[in-house]
């Protein structure tokens, strides 16, 4: 690290030490014991600038207070077929971890329907698994690789990527707004795999309005991405639909629910819904566990958020007219492929 970002980071740690109490209360919390990495982080997503970096923090904290941020993990999605319902709507996972120890997360962007249950239960789970994956995952990484691991990788599949996809920019839009400025700098690389026409058509023209930070941690990979997956991760850990040519994310085409790290009955989110409801029963002690979405508050989307968002749409759009039809452009692969 520079002497720059080192006198930045310094300069930082002075302001936090003025923060009233509650707010000091959810920093540590969401720090976990490292707030240099943390401060580093919410620098390195406002370009070092520390008076912009010590504004997003304390409208982080503020959010973290007002939506009860710190108390998430006690409350379950319940009954457990309605959150099993979300994790079919909403395909996310932790298919295992890179050579380096990072979390590779996988998320079915393409096949994610999100039209299961209300978009705060999807909000909800989206917060819960960043809080599980920090206060939970990441810990345990560090504890097993012996170094400190506050990052991880995530492989996005869009095998089934459609115009109607254009209904979920909202939602979308939404969770990535709270991801950025809540949780920023916590995706070491994103991975893009099986991408089909549509995706190409958008990637082109969303591309330039990237900040190259981001850009650098984008990389599309041909076909299902095994090759180029295997040099940072062992084939065990790939995620299902990066296993063989074709694969797809389809819930149906895994070898059981072993290796579908989307499904409820995953190792992964098996230990997440658990750890939650055992949080939930410590706090209640006997109590019926309350039934109800965990309503947060969604954060204005940053204006270049919304420019992308608004490119995409129009780009989506362009391909409808253009096609006359709002089917699914699977089979049209870039270059023919």
């Amino acid at each position: 690290m520079s002497n720059t970002h080192q006198e930045a980071i310094k300069q930082f740690l002075s302001l936090m030490g003025n923060v009233d109490e509650q707010l000091n209360d959810t920093f540590q919390n969401m720090h976990h014991g490292n707030p240099t990495e943390t401060l580093a982080r919410f620098l390195k997503a406002r370009d070092w600038d520390v008076q912009k970096a010590y504004k997003m923090l304390i409208d982080c904290l503020q959010w973290r207070i007002q939506n009860e941020i710190d108390n998430i993990l006690s409350k379950p999605i319940i009954p457990a077929d309605l959150y099993r319902a979300v994790r079919d709507s909403q395909l996310v996972g932790l298919s295992g971890y890179s050579k380096e120890g990072l979390p590779v997360i996988a998320i079915g962007v393409g096949l994610s329907t999100y039209d299961k249950a209300s978009v705060n239960y999807y909000v909800q789970s989206h917060i819960q698994m960043n809080e599980y994956r920090d206060r939970v995952i990441l810990p345990a990484a560090t504890q097993k690789y012996g170094k400190h691991i506050s990052t991880c990788l995530k492989v996005l599949d869009m095998t089934g990527l459609k115009l109607s996809a254009l209904n979920q920019i909202k939602l979308l839009t939404t969770i990535s707004t709270i991801d950025d400025l809540n949780y920023p700098e916590k995706t070491e690389t994103y991975y893009i795999v099986n991408a089909p026409y549509i995706f190409s058509a958008c990637w082109k023209a969303v591309k330039p309005l990237l900040q190259e930070r981001t850009k650098r941690k984008i990389q599309v990979l041909q076909g299902c991405g095994r090759d180029e997956l295997l040099k940072v991760m062992d084939y065990s850990f790939l995620p299902h639909f990066c296993r063989k040519e074709g694969s797809g994310s389809s819930r149906n085409r895994s070898n059981g629910t072993i290796d579908n790290c989307f499904s409820l009955d995953h190792s992964y989110h098996q230990q997440l819904y658990n750890y939650i409801r055992h949080q939930a029963n410590l706090i209640e002690s006997g109590r019926p566990i309350k039934q109800g979405s965990v309503h947060v508050e969604f954060p204005e989307p940053d204006p270049e958020d919304t420019k992308i968002a608004k490119t995409i749409e129009s780009e989506f759009q362009r391909l409808a007219d253009q096609n006359g039809i709002c089917n699914s452009l699977n089979g049209l692969k870039v270059n023919g492929d």
